[in-house]
């Protein structure tokens, strides 16, 4: 089997945060919207279906751990949850804050004008904040 490795489009866009039990936690490299990404690390998966049982309900009790910390740090109408693969078929679930105000509302954020990338103190500020919400013995605090 072949190891896990990172998609380079998701490796670009996003920022790692943490580990969990099943997957990366990344922070999608856009000032616009909260957005967080998790991504399985095994080689290979490019769909839900993919995973067996257990990973299936990992990656849930991931979505919920990660969507509550986006809640918590960005509050918001709602939580937008997706797993597309459309163009990056390596499989990943977006988690994403929206509220009527934002620019894409109501419809997707993807294709949505073009990204604003963090500068590097907010961006330190953004990290900081995300990774003191973490749950502890869930994440892996580092």
């Amino acid at each position: 089997m072949n190891p896990f490795e990172l998609d380079p489009r998701l490796a670009a866009d996003s920022i790692y945060i943490t580990d969990g039990p099943l997957s990366q936690l990344r922070l999608m490299d856009d000032t616009r919207y909260p957005w967080l990404v998790l991504v399985p690390r095994l080689a290979g998966a490019s769909e839900l279906i993919d995973l067996g049982d257990e990973a299936q309900q990992a990656l849930l009790a991931e979505i919920g751990s990660a969507g509550n910390l986006l809640r918590a740090c960005a509050p918001c109408e709602k939580l937008n949850i997706g797993a597309l693969g459309n163009i990056v078929r390596q499989l990943h679930v977006h988690i994403v804050a929206r509220n009527s105000t934002d620019a894409a509302w109501p419809g997707p954020v993807w294709g949505a004008g073009s990204m604003v990338r963090h500068d590097p103190q907010s961006l330190t500020r953004r990290l900081e904040g995300l990774r003191a919400g973490l749950q502890p013995g869930f994440w892996r605090l580092a």
